[in-house]
């Protein structure tokens, strides 16, 4: 079984940074990133991930608007 995955952090070097520690894991897959809640709300919707990381702290909507 494959675990989607989207990722949500407004700065670079953390996305890249999960993304980075993700590809150890066969069975996960990252189906999007996104750089802030709006993103993140549309990802999640259109792709119906399994797992979300998602940062707390992000400009405009933070990660607990997301939820």
């Amino acid at each position: 079984m494959t675990v989607r995955v989207v990722i949500v952090d407004d700065e670079d070097l953390a996305r890249r940074g999960i993304r980075s520690r993700l590809r150890r894991f066969d069975d996960a897959e990252v189906v999007a990133e996104c750089r802030n809640g709006t993103e993140a709300i549309e990802a999640i919707r259109r792709n119906s991930p399994d797992l979300v990381f998602l940062d707390v702290q992000m400009p405009e909507q933070s990660g607990f608007d997301v939820i």
